[in-house]
């Protein structure tokens, strides 16, 4: 019996240039946290240098652990683990909250380790929500991770900076356009491995006609050091203080529900769906590679949605293209000169690439509502305001300005909010008393109308 796609093992060259691919698309998110909290501490360059470093180290550590697993840790699907981005807001709290600069990535290392042991624990028991994830909610959750991702590619398309004099200018979205029709015209008019390998392609094309305009710096290969090592506790050991543990708990249970459901979302894309045991095994692989990761100064690590997007577009299922694009971000982390290669591309042109990725998402999330069921109307309102609800952090980002930090930290994830509000109107719907007949087929506007077109309710 043959492998299955996820168990593939690709030539080695196609393994290193797709593995690098997922590599360039998650760079960015990886990144971004510990140059906004090094920043609040107030590192030095060389020291932000050191915790960048580290973060990229130690989100390597956590996808061969994911992809690769051992015993009962791991999904053993094509799965990214990096920095997760949901721990930004609370970790500059903490480090505003803190006197001494100099506690402040202890305490938050402390709080991370706490959180990840527990969330570890909490594990086999948090997976079983799988049975609150029908279709119709699995759907509504894939959507939603595709259209919360856009607003960061259009940020990219803009500029590196929103205080930059360049951001939002013309050179920058016809760069990021370009971009984008250069990843086109390679998925529409090439073959084989050129097709699937068309974003690392449209990268390298983008960097290169982007030189001209002056946006592509290399100072950071000139200042890379050729060799470095993420020295465990570099920063000192590490601090436990119950209210930043108690608000990276509040993050650990938000990272859990996201990736919860990109594992979910993956699941459908490589036609391996997820089941309880695959989902503690994954969450377990989260849990653990964060509670690992401050030993080597790191933070909280979680599913990378973006590289979903990948997967489902180049239809490369592999978990062990993720394992090799795992085995560059160590080796990035032990040799910042690799590092800075990839620091190289503008982010113009990563947000043109990046709409393909995240559009892909919300692409695999309506096919899965297609096969949902939506000529219930009952399917229909579960989708129409579990979207709403998650949407709401994208289009009014105030929306929730009054809540307490601790909530904001949930109501400011849509992915979050929008997946509690599709599992607990299925669940008020479709299962908590009889109701009306689950099979009537009306507007969910004006009861007793029916869809024009809709096909007969499957027997699921």
């Amino acid at each position: 019996m043959a492998d299955h796609p996820v168990d593939e093992k690709l030539p080695p060259v196609k393994m290193a240039t797709t593995g690098l691919q997922h590599v360039a698309a998650m760079y960015a998110g990886v990144v971004a946290p510990p140059l906004i909290v090094g920043a609040a501490v107030g590192l030095s360059g060389i020291e932000l240098t050191f915790l960048t470093g580290a973060c990229l180290f130690t989100a390597g550590l956590a996808t061969l652990l994911q992809t690769l697993g051992i015993w009962k840790i791991g999904a053993r699907l094509p799965f990214v683990n990096g920095v997760t981005f949901a721990g930004v807001a609370p970790m500059t709290a903490i480090v505003v909250a803190t006197d001494d600069k100099d506690d402040a990535l202890p305490i938050i290392f402390g709080a991370v380790i706490v959180a990840g042991l527990l969330g570890f624990l909490a594990a086999p028991f948090f997976s079983k929500a799988i049975r609150f994830f029908p279709p119709v909610v699995t759907g509504t959750v894939i959507t939603l991770i595709g259209v919360s991702l856009l607003p960061v590619a259009f940020g990219w398309a803009q500029g590196s900076s929103p205080t930059a004099d360049d951001f939002g200018s013309a050179t920058n979205l016809g760069l990021a356009a370009i971009t984008l029709v250069i990843v086109l015209l390679l998925r529409r008019f090439t073959r084989g491995f050129v097709k699937q390998i068309a974003v690392l392609l449209g990268l390298i094309a983008g960097t290169l006609v982007a030189i001209p305009f002056g946006v592509t710096d290399f100072g950071p290969v000139a200042d890379a050091d050729i060799v470095g090592f993420p020295t465990p506790f570099h920063f000192g050991a590490p601090q436990f203080q119950l209210a930043a543990i108690v608000s990276m708990c509040v993050v650990m249970v938000v990272s859990m529900t996201e990736s919860t459901a990109d594992m979910l979302a993956l699941g459908e894309i490589v036609d391996r769906p997820a089941d309880e045991k695959t989902i503690a095994a994954g969450l377990r692989a989260d849990t653990l590679g964060s509670a690992l990761s401050p030993l080597f100064n790191g933070f909280m690590c979680s599913a990378f949605a973006q590289n979903i997007g990948l997967v489902a577009m180049t239809r490369i299922r592999s978990r062990f293209v993720v394992a090799a694009g795992g085995g560059f971000l160590i080796l990035m982390g032990l040799c910042p000169i690799a590092a800075s290669l990839i620091a190289v591309v503008p982010r113009p042109v990563l947000g043109g690439a990046g709409v393909v990725l995240f559009g892909s998402v919300a692409a695999s999330g309506i096919q899965t509502l297609v096969r949902a069921g939506l000529d219930k109307d009952n399917n229909v309102l579960i989708v129409a305001v579990s979207l709403a609800v998650g949407i709401i952090p994208i289009t009014a980002p105030e929306f929730y300005h009054s809540f307490p930090e601790t909530a904001k930290i949930i109501l400011d994830s849509g992915i979050s909010t929008g997946c509690v509000a599709a599992v607990l109107l299925n669940l008020v719907f479709n299962h908590v008393g009889k109701g009306r007949d689950a099979q009537d087929v009306t507007h969910p506007m004006e009861a007793g109308e029916e869809i024009k077109g809709a096909r007969p309710a499957s027997a699921h």
